[in-house]
């Protein structure tokens, strides 16, 4: 289902003759100098569309720096008006909102931290009320699709048309190479859903160093987001916050030389019909999976059956460590990604567990029902 955006094409709001484009900045503007050296090089670049910098910066733990404060805002216009370079902040709250706006900030964006909660979202949508100024909005800290896309319909329903989305990854248990693990499928699924929802990639936030920001910024232009928003710093050596993600001007346009922006659609008549052919391939590939899945659950019904007739558990450990091994060295042979292969077979296997259960408790859950009848007719 497509979700009810009333949303203004990017090109209407922003210049997007850069590609990528490109939001950068310091991860927070610490000095007035600083921030004004980092944005004269930014500028020099010819490459950079926005001008972003944290002055207001809500940190983990207390007692580490959080922010500039409101005179960022200052050093920001200066900025602005000496580079012509329009300017952007993270804003957490309706105070934050109320300054900016008063400042003549040219975007805001709300932060992982905040979207995360509908109650900070909707005091921040409350103060954009009337106003007309583009609104990015960061995924939450956590995988959840549902938080992203009601941050961006509350902040719509403000009022607001010119809307973005930044994908910044996700936290994870797990410790990976990431800081915060992509998951790209997140992503490919808003823009699934609101393919006209401009999407911005912050590699400097999914990465947390400055080696993988390449890799994840041709990975996301390749997945057809529309820009990306990278952390830049005069010197990140000396960086008040997150040094290691930022990149310096000059290693910011290195960057973006080495990236390919390839289209979305090719005019090639030629490409377009060996394309459809081999999409057509695909589907009739996916019809057979799914017919074959619907076959192999028809048989783990009967299975669900036999079990609840000769009372087996559901779970046989056995069996399903045997079902991995085979799995995964199958996959090995054809090519196949393990982890991938791992995924799918759970995904399959929680599918015949639940339907097990069901059948297993069918009859149980009618008699729960029945005395639950029963009591109500005594009563």
């Amino acid at each position: 289902m497509k979700l009810n955006l009333n949303i203004q094409p990017l090109n209407s709001w922003i210049d997007t003759k850069n590609e990528p484009l490109l939001i950068s900045g310091p991860c927070s503007a610490e000095t007035e100098e600083q921030l004004l050296t980092t944005a004269h090089l930014l500028a020099a670049t010819g490459k950079v569309s926005v001008l972003r910098a944290g002055i207001w910066k809500p940190r983990t733990r207390p007692g580490e720096f959080e922010g500039i404060g409101s005179i960022g805002l200052e050093w920001l216009n200066r900025a602005k008006k000496e580079t012509g370079l329009p300017i952007a902040v993270e804003v957490a709250n309706a105070k934050h909102v109320e300054e900016a706006l008063a400042a003549g900030v040219d975007i805001l964006w709300i932060g992982a931290r905040s979207t995360v909660n509908p109650f900070t979202v909707q005091e921040i949508a409350d103060a954009l009320q009337g106003h007309d100024v583009p609104v990015l909005i960061k995924n939450p800290i956590n995988p959840d699709l549902q938080l992203w896309i009601g941050a961006i319909e509350r902040i719509n329903r403000a009022g607001i048309t010119k809307i973005g989305a930044i994908h910044r990854g996700f936290s994870s248990y797990e410790k990976t190479s990431f800081r915060n693990e992509p998951m790209w499928e997140l992503a490919i699924q808003l823009k699934t859903l609101c393919p006209e929802l401009p999407i911005f990639n912050d590699p400097s936030h999914i990465c947390g160093n400055r080696e993988l920001i390449p890799y994840i910024s041709q990975k996301a232009l390749d997945l057809d987001m529309q820009g990306l928003m990278i952390e830049s710093h005069v010197d990140p050596t000396v960086a008040w916050t997150d040094a290691k993600q930022q990149l310096t001007p000059a290693a910011l346009v290195e960057l973006v030389d080495k990236l390919t922006v390839r289209e979305p659609e090719s005019a090639n008549e030629d490409f377009k019909d060996h394309l459809t052919t081999l999409r057509e391939s695909i589907d009739k590939i996916d019809d057979i999976l799914l017919q074959k899945l619907g076959e192999r659950m028809a048989i783990v019904a009967k299975i669900g059956e036999y079990k609840r007739d000769n009372q087996v558990t559901i779970l046989q450990v056995n069996r399903w460590d045997a079902i991995i091994k085979k799995g995964t060295a199958f996959a090995k042979a054809l090519k196949l990604d393990v982890n991938f292969t791992e995924k799918f077979l759970e995904l399959v296997h929680g599918e015949s567990i639940r339907r097990q259960t069901e059948i297993m408790n069918a009859n149980k859950a009618g008699e729960v029902i029945a005395a639950e009848k029963h009591v109500e007719v005594k009563a």
